[in-house]
């Protein structure tokens, strides 16, 4: 689907050659670049005024409108949400000033004019959605998170913690865990610290400790927790509560309100409970998935930020396996949801047992290390650069090293109308990413490793539309021209900064909330249907819902909670041309994000290939063993046949339902709301702790839940429903009470979670 460009795009050149001339950076008596003191960048104000009444061309018929006010539209000064134009003005004025303040640190000199051609164009690129920062950077940046306590881990997607070293810092990278994921970074972690340490309850006398209310003192009393546990005559520690803000009352940072101590305090009494469980016995597999769990669970219960989790595992471990067989382990139904489980696999190794297991319900997922340790794009050429990593992020399109993060950005190559002008938003794109990568975290191993690799991940969305529209030859083209300016960016932008080349550039991610933004299919994966309904739940008394009713959508009380909660409908059209999932087969999907991996993407593709279990549910071996040599990695889910109960949160309409249902809806005015009404996390964190792009998320409903405390301005949280149906995994709230569309599993069938 072409987009209108502004007409500020269609002034702006290809800036192809904008970098001032080698040897001329910061060069004393340089006619540009000159040193100067570090004073915050600002666009140029009769710029900006041009967009203040240009309306933005938000996508799918109001849906990514109403998103993007839900999400990111900041409350202002005056009490009233930012516009579109304005918070694409401080995105990039944050961005701007990030590079000023590395400049002038570093006394590498600055070009206001450069920097304001350059800004000027990234404004109109993000406003016309050529691309789009992260939502946790359209949610952070040039706000007082980064530009005054700089928090600037919050900016970055994704991490990865190994438990290697548990004998040397048993707490370590659970605290990372539970640290990042209160930033709203979605994190991986590993099995391999299991059977390293022993366990024993503490033996010493009982000791007071104070909780402050920080993120820091949260992390803290975990970590201290956690090494009672392994220290000989240890104290047992007795929590006290009372310095943590009571449930309602707000959050300074990211915002929300405080749901009170109540997740910390059933975080201490779980964690506890397994390691009494243990005393006595070396950590197992188990104890470590359930304590990254619990985690998890904490997070998620503020409802204010969202995290993600994905554990790996050996395919061979029977345990590891086992642990979404509730009937095997009943205890961790409560909150094994919170990641997926995914395995290391082995090229080579047999994997009918795990596509049985699959055919189920979707769980595990692979990773083949080997091939993300060998292989950039895979091209046939290995160049193990990425020899050092132990891991990925929870969608599982970015390879990481241990206490690594990365940050990624979001193109849209259909909304261009040629190929020039998407190398053009290819170089501010890659100049959002790379300027993200001058910030620190507050951890020092991160840091050791993020400044050696500035690891980036530069993603197309909407995909599916480019095809349809364009072609396969096409793509090709564009991915291989595009990857080619990609790496002539990064050369430019790392000399430009005096920093090292990224290890790594590209990848496909699954995409969410901001794909919903652009009106563009998520990453590689095809929609439904063309035509859809895609409903969205709101609370009765929400602000967003007087607007809704005016402009015309269909609102309806929401048949498992009518009192309290209302469903709204919104008819979606997918693009001419654009191919469903009943028309994509298995081996398709497989092949097309093989294609991206060899073409496109040096980190990985995030793909998630729904299947037909009774036509294709016995080849999943056969596409393993192929396509094990073409991907880094990949997971699979059983499909889901539609209607299968009322309101579901993806329907499929014909054509002529759409068009009346369109002629309905008039303009939908969110300008006048006060306060955000949830404030999201990211994309990667809209498909909710890992692969499953495709499941339907509690994200999709703005509704207005308590929130965790701030814990020192960053608030705790996540979006993620607080249960799920047993079977099917769609979130409690989308599924009403024996409706579920999947037969019930039997035992010995671990549940896929999302």
């Amino acid at each position: 689907m072409k987009r209108a460009l502004s007409p500020a795009t269609r002034a702006v050149p290809a800036l192809t050659t904008g970098l001032p001339p080698r040897g001329s950076l910061g060069a004393k008596g340089s006619a540009r670049w000159t040193m100067v003191a570090t004073r915050g960048f600002r666009l140029d104000a009769r710029f900006v005024r041009k967009y203040a009444e240009r309306k933005a061309n938000f996508g799918y018929n109001g849906l990514g409108e109403l998103v993007y006010y839900r999400t990111y539209a900041r409350v202002k000064d005056n009490g009233t949400r930012e516009q579109w134009y304005e918070t694409v003005e401080r995105v990039v004025n944050g961005t701007f000033s990030m590079q000023e303040r590395w400049m002038a640190d570093n006394v590498l000199g600055w070009d206001e004019a450069w920097a304001q051609e350059r800004a000027q164009d990234m404004f109109a690129r993000i406003f016309d959605m050529k691309f789009l920062p992260p939502g946790r950077g359209l949610w952070c940046m040039g706000t007082s998170v980064t530009e005054e306590r700089g928090l600037f881990a919050a900016l970055n997607n994704c991490a990865f913690v190994s438990t290697t070293d548990v004998d040397k810092s048993f707490s370590e990278a659970f605290c990372f865990t539970m640290d990042a994921s209160m930033l709203g970074v979605g994190v991986g972690f590993d099995t391999a610290g299991s059977d390293k340490v022993r366990l024993e309850r503490p033996s010493g006398s009982t000791q007071k400790y104070l909780v402050p209310d920080t993120r820091e003192g949260w992390v803290h009393s975990l970590g201290d927790l956690l090494e009672s546990y392994v220290t000989p005559g240890a104290n047992a520690l007795e929590f006290d509560y009372s310095k943590i803000r009571k449930a309602g009352e707000p959050i300074r940072g990211f915002g929300g309100t405080s749901s009170g101590p109540a997740p910390l305090q059933r975080l201490h009494a779980s964690v506890r409970k397994v390691l009494d469980s243990a005393d006595g016995k070396s950590l197992s597999v188990t104890n470590i998935v359930d304590i990254m769990n619990l985690v998890g669970q904490c997070v998620v219960a503020g409802n204010v930020r969202r995290t993600a989790e994905i554990a790996f595992g050996d395919p061979d471990s029977t345990e590891y396996i086992e642990l979404k067989n509730y009937k095997v382990n009943p205890q961790r139904a409560e909150y094994g949801w919170t990641s997926n489980n995914s395995v290391f696999a082995k090229l080579g190794m047999e994997y009918t047992q795990i596509a049985e297991r699959i055919r189920n319900n979707g769980e595990p997922g692979f990773a083949w290390l080997d091939n993300m340790r060998s292989f950039g794009r895979m091209n046939g050429v290995p160049d193990n650069k990425d020899w050092r990593a132990g891991g990925g992020n929870p969608c599982l399109e970015q390879t990481l090293e241990s206490h690594e993060l990365c940050c990624l950005v979001e193109t849209f190559p259909d909304h261009h109308e040629s190929l020039e002008d998407y190398k053009a938003t290819l170089e501010a794109a890659f100049l959002y990413a790379k300027t993200v990568t001058l910030g620190k975290t507050h951890w020092p191993k991160s840091n050791r490793v993020m400044l050696r690799n500035r690891r980036i991940g530069c993603s197309m969305s909407g995909i599916a539309q480019f095809v349809a529209s364009r072609g396969m030859h096409a793509l090709h083209d564009w991915a291989e021209e595009g990857y080619a300016t990609v790496q002539a960016c990064d050369e430019e932008y790392s000399e430009l900064f005096a920093i090292p080349r990224s290890i790594k550039t590209t990848c496909v991610k699954p995409s969410g909330t901001v794909s919903l933004v652009a009106g563009a299919t998520p990453g590689i994966h095809v929609p439904e249907s063309r035509f859809y309904l895609r409903r969205i739940r709101i609370n009765a008394d929400s602000e967003l819902l007087g607007p809704v009713r005016a402009a015309g959508y269909d609102v309806e009380p929401a048949e498992t909670d009518p009192e309290n909660t209302v469903v709204v409908s919104i008819p979606i059209d997918a693009g001419e041309g654009v191919r469903t999932s009943r028309e994509v087969s298995m081996w398709e999907q497989l092949s097309m994000a093989a294609f991206m991996q060899k073409h496109w993407a040096d980190n990985q593709v995030s793909c998630t290939v729904t299947f037909d279990d009774a036509t294709e549910g016995s080849h999943l071996v056969n596409a393993l063993n192929v396509f094990q040599y073409q991907l880094k990695g990949v997971s699979f889910l059983p499909r889901v046949e539609a209607g299968a109960y009322a309101q579901m949160p993806y329907e499929e309409i014909t054509e002529e339902t759409y068009n009346a249902m369109s002629a309905k809806i008039g303009t939908l005015d969110l300008s006048s709301l006060s306060k955000p009404s949830v404030v999201d996390d990211d994309e990667e964190l809209e498909v909710a702790a890992g692969h499953r792009s495709k499941r339907p998320d509690a994200a999709d409903s703005p509704k207005v839940v308590p929130a965790m405390p701030d814990l020192g301005g960053v608030s705790l949280g996540a979006g993620l429903p607080d249960s799920f149906c047993d079977t099917c995994n769609l979130p409690d709230q989308d599924v009403p009470p024996g409706a579920c569309p999947l037969p019930p599993k039997s035992a010995g069938v671990d549940d896929k979670t999302k």
